[in-house]
């Protein structure tokens, strides 16, 4: 974008850029009555359940503009609150997006944000319905809130989990983390010679995983479809070991969390062995993941055994046997909550 002709955002001010940003805008959900274009969207969800979430980016804490392309941070900046929408069981339908920028910002470099946002709006099929621009005098603030439904029966929590409940997880973990690390490295990189070429081949999965996650809806779907409910849920923003103290804390549970279960890829365990980090610690601490940690009765094993999608990596317990980290030597460890610290 350097090399093109960049458009001032006072040149057309901020109903012009509101303009532009949403003159594309197609309502594609049933409960949308009104999105942009007045003082307030209006939504319809007759008798269903509705479930909002909320989250906010701020540059320099929660992303780098230097290896963070627009598009992307647009296109995660929903898909993280997506998540959050998908770990109660429910399916999302519209978010409001709100911006903060200062002036090192062209209408275009916004417009390529908000592409990002249209195309994660497109994918998982939800509606923009709203928000709000400011300036500011520091950077790029975003902050989109989700609106989702779903059947009251369908609802989960994190308080429903049960001793003897097994611990499941999707996908696998600490790949985010590690496409982190590497991004951040080849940064440093860059700042003491801006001639040498980042060194980022054969690590496509985990610069995604950071880049461009996606957000579980799939498994919503599968849940439906195999007939399972499960009996808690949350979703890994924070890190598996910070998530899992969440489930038991609200459950009022202890936990045995099994080393050798916990999935990981090969480009995870490949970088954490070139950066001499320990995967396990990606994957308790690292955060940004975005799969579904979630407990089932022990009775619905059978429909999930199979799914490449699910992992069984623990059982609930009695509170009074506190949340446990079983090594591979067999030792009990008990869990730290660190979780992912943006303010680091």
């Amino acid at each position: 974008m350097k090399n093109e002709k960049q458009t001032q955002i006072s040149e057309v001010g901020e109903f012009g850029l509101i303009e532009r940003l949403t003159k594309n805008i197609q309502i594609k959900n049933e409960s949308t009555l009104k999105g942009v274009g007045d003082d307030a969207a209006v939504l319809d969800f007759k008798n269903k359940q509705v479930v909002v979430s909320s989250d906010l980016l701020t540059e320099g804490i929660h992303f780098n503009l230097m290896y963070v392309p627009l598009k992307h941070l647009g296109y995660k900046s929903v898909v993280v609150n997506l998540s959050d929408i998908f770990a109660m069981n429910a399916v999302p339908r519209q978010i409001v997006v709100n911006i903060a920028l200062s002036t090192k910002f062209s209408v275009e470099a916004v417009e390529e944000l908000y592409s990002g946002v249209h195309l994660a709006c497109e994918k998982y099929g939800v509606d923009l319905v709203g928000g709000d621009t400011t300036s500011s005098l520091t950077g790029l603030t975003l902050s989109v809130t989700v609106i989702g439904e779903t059947e009251k029966e369908n609802l989960v929590y994190r308080s429903g989990a049960k001793p003897n409940d097994l611990l499941c997880v999707t996908g696998d973990l600490g790949g985010a983390y590690m496409g982190l690390q590497l991004l951040e490295r080849e940064n440093e990189v860059f700042k003491v010679n801006e001639n040498m070429q980042p060194q980022l081949q054969g690590y496509d999965y985990i610069l995604e995983r950071q880049l461009k996650p996606e957000a579980r809806g799939d498994i919503v779907a599968a849940f439906k479809k195999i007939g399972i409910k499960p009996t808690s849920m949350i979703d890994i923003s924070d890190g598996l070991s910070s998530e899992i103290m969440h489930l038991c804390k609200n459950s009022n549970t202890g936990c045995n969390l099994y080393e050798d279960k916990i999935p990981m890829d090969f480009q995870t365990k490949k970088m954490a062995e070139e950066l001499s980090i320990n995967p396990l610690v990606a994957a308790l601490n690292g955060g940004e993941d975005y799969e579904l940690l979630f407990t089932i009765s022990i009775e619905d094993y059978e429909k999930i055994k199979n799914d490449p999608d699910f992992t069984v990596i623990g059982h609930m317990t009695n509170v009074s046997e506190g949340t446990n980290l079983i090594t591979n030597a067999g030792s009990a460890v008990p869990l730290e909550a660190q979780g992912w610290n943006h303010g680091k």
